[in-house]
């Protein structure tokens, strides 16, 4: 018989509770979700305002990029399951107490959503589409020779048009849903410290419209777009620092383990990648950058959309990476 002499009651296996480890598939899962739920945001928010002449990149062209990044995110998502020919099991049930519930289904119903909404401007698209001669490019001549021959598809898109602000208040609705779950699913780990705060979903979701404009910025040729979604994003980016400010202030004014948290990022390991590559360069700086274009000066877009972009998926890496080391004590 072999004896053993347990002096401390962590990491007993089957008894002490642990974390089986989330790697990257789970941080890019959270940003493409929340880019997605930003997209379908700002194109259902002008088109329920009349503005889609005046914002056709938010309406129209950036929404292209949701179906691709809806699907990219789920099949990260399927990576890191454990157990992935059970999958299907979520959708047997509806736990309304369940945050992976609810981000299931949301995520079974925006997808199509998304999908539909593409299929408005489809043929928008597939004319504007040329080659590198300025001639209309083969595959769109083909696609619309394809939508010719099928008068069903057609018929259906004019259905979806009907039915546009019908379409846009669900987006509106299950976006936003869609965006704070990507923060509300770490907070409701309240195992762990660094993600037990509700500050979470609001900070997530403030942070995919942020990257939601950026994307937008960077996509439109529109002067007037461009500088009325570079005001918005100032704001956000606003919200998010506020909200990261509070949310180090919680901690510090809270427990002992969520101050041992908190200093992860005052002097711990995650110092550097946070306040250098989250905060300065990817709210921060964009926000000097961005102030400057709407100034005057000239700045290209592309640098401030990417740092936007780059800060926030370097943010969930650390949120996710960071909050699996903290832990309650005992």
């Amino acid at each position: 018989m072999k004896e053993e002499l347990f002096v401390s009651g962590r990491a007993i296996p089957n008894i002490d509770p642990y974390l089986n480890i989330w790697h990257w598939q789970i941080p890019v899962y959270l940003f493409l979700g929340g880019l997605a739920a930003g997209l379908l945001f700002f194109a259902a928010l002008y088109t329920l305002l009349g503005k889609e002449k005046q914002m056709p990149t938010a309406v129209k062209w950036a929404t292209f990029l949701v179906p691709p990044a809806l699907v990219l995110g789920l099949l990260s998502l399927f990576l890191d399951l454990k157990h992935k020919m059970f999958f299907w099991q979520l959708y047997t049930v509806i736990r309304l107490e369940s945050p992976m519930s609810w981000g299931a289904w949301t995520l079974l119903i925006i997808t199509p959503i998304s999908i539909l909404w593409s299929m408005m401007f489809l043929r928008e698209l597939l004319e504007a589409w040329k080659g590198k001669d300025g001639k209309p490019a083969p595959m769109a001549v083909w696609s619309l020779k394809f939508l010719e021959k099928n008068q069903w598809i057609e018929q259906f898109i004019q259905w979806l048009v009907k039915y546009r602000k019908v379409l846009a208040w669900l987006m509106i609705y299950y976006g936003l849903i869609l965006g704070i779950y990507t923060g509300i699913l770490l907070s409701a780990f309240n195992a762990r410290p660094l993600w037990n705060t509700s500050l979470l979903g609001p900070l997530f979701l403030v942070s995919g419209l942020s990257t939601a404009a950026a994307t937008i910025m960077w996509m439109s040729k529109d002067h007037l777009e461009r500088s009325t979604i570079s005001r918005i994003d100032l704001m956000l980016i606003g919200i998010e620092l506020f909200l990261i400010v509070h949310l180090f202030m919680g901690f510090l004014a809270s427990s002992a383990v969520q101050i041992e948290a908190a200093s992860l990022f005052l002097g711990g390991p995650y110092t550097v990648m946070f306040w250098v590559f989250v905060v300065f360069m990817g709210l921060i700086l964009p926000a000097i950058l961005e102030t400057l274009e709407l100034l005057g000066y000239k700045i290209p877009v592309m640098i401030p959309a990417i740092l936007i972009l780059f800060g926030g998926l370097v943010f969930r890496f650390v949120m996710v990476e960071a909050g699996q080391i903290t832990r309650y004590l005992y």
